[in-house]
C-alpha cells in the first residue's frame, strides 16, 4: 500500500484541520482559541502546549511571549510547543529557542490508511499473547514496560491514562504484548468520535524482545480496532527506530514534527 504524494497533502491539511486546529481535549482539561493558536490547558500531571498556529514573521514572536506568559502565570512547570515543519514563519524554531525553548529529538509524522492496515497479518510470535488493558494494574504494567523500553519514568502519561480510562475510556485502546505472565511491549490508540484520525502512540518493547515482530503485532491489532470504529487513517510520531518499520506495513510520510520545550525552571 502506498499512499502517493497528491493525496498526502490532502490528508495533511485535514490532519491539520481535524487534529490541530479542531482538538479535542482531554477528560478535565480544555482547549482554546488564544489569538492565533490553539492550546491544550491541563491540570496537574496533565498535558500542557500549543498544537497549532497561523503566524508571520511580524506576529510570531508576540504570539509565543503571549504563550509563555499565559502558562507561567498559570504556574505549569513546563509546556510544549508542537513544532511540525510546514507550519510558518519557516524560521518558527529559531524563534522558539530565542525564546527559551529547546527542542526534543525530531519524530516523523505518518499515516496510514485503516482500510489497508486491517488486513495486515495478526497472527502473534510464538508465545506471545495480547492483552487489553481496561485497570489500574494494566496501567502499571504498561508503565514497567515504557521505563525499560525508553529509559525513563512517566509518572505524567501514567495519571493521564488512568484518567481516560476512567473517565472517557471511548477514547483509548490500550494493549500490552505478553509472554506467559510477563508484559514486554506496551502501546495504545487514541481517538475522539467523529475524527477521520486515531493516533497510535507507545509501542515500546523491551530491548530483550525486539525483532521478533511483537511491535508489528500491535499495529495490526489496532488498526482492526479502528476499522471496526470506522476510522479512516492511523497517524503516528515516528522515531528513527519505528519509521522504517512503519513504512514496510504502508505508512507514507507527512512531515516532520518538533516538540519544544519550555520549562519554567530555566527561564
Amino acid at each position: 500500500m502506498t499512499i502517493d504524494l497528491d493525496e498526502l497533502m490532502k490528508v495533511r491539511a485535514r490532519f491539520d484541520a481535524e487534529v490541530r486546529e479542531g482538538a479535542q481535549a482531554d477528560a478535565r482539561a480544555s482547549v482554546e482559541r488564544a489569538g492565533a493558536v490553539v492550546r491544550h490547558v491541563a491540570p496537574a500531571l496533565g498535558w500542557n502546549g500549543v498544537l497549532w498556529s497561523d503566524l508571520d514573521e511580524g506576529t510570531a514572536d508576540a504570539e509565543i511571549a503571549a504563550q509563555v506568559a499565559f502558562y507561567a502565570e498559570r504556574g505549569c512547570p513546563e509546556f510544549e510547543w508542537k513544532l511540525y515543519a510546514h507550519d510558518r514563519p519557516a524560521d518558527l524554531g529559531d524563534r522558539l529557542r530565542a525564546a527559551g525553548f529547546v527542542p526534543e529529538p525530531p519524530e516523523t509524522l505518518m499515516v496510514g490508511l485503516v482500510s489497508e492496515l486491517a488486513k495486515l497479518p495478526v497472527e502473534p510470535p510464538e508465545g506471545i499473547t495480547v492483552r487489553v488493558v481496561t485497570d489500574e494494574e494494566g496501567v502499571e504494567e504498561m508503565m514497567r514496560v515504557h521505563a525499560g523500553a525508553f529509559g525513563r519514568e512517566r509518572p505524567d502519561l501514567r495519571e493521564q491514562l488512568l484518567g481516560r480510562l476512567r473517565d472517557e475510556p471511548e477514547t483509548i485502546a490500550a494493549v500490552l504484548a505478553m509472554a506467559g505472565d510477563t508484559p514486554v511491549s506496551a502501546a495504545r490508540m487514541e481517538m475522539r468520535p467523529g475524527l477521520a484520525f486515531a493516533g497510535l502512540w507507545g509501542g515500546g518493547t523491551l530491548p530483550e524482545w525486539r525483532g521478533r515482530g511483537i511491535y508489528r503485532l500491535l499495529v495490526a491489532h489496532r488498526a482492526r480496532l479502528a476499522a471496526e470504529l470506522g476510522i479512516a487513517y492511523l497517524q503516528v510520531d515516528a522515531s528513527d527506530d519505528s519509521r522504517p518499520i512503519l513504512e514496510r506495513l504502508g505508512f507514507g510520510v507527512l512531515g516532520v514534527t518538533v516538540p519544544y520545550v519550555w520549562t519554567a525552571a530555566a527561564s
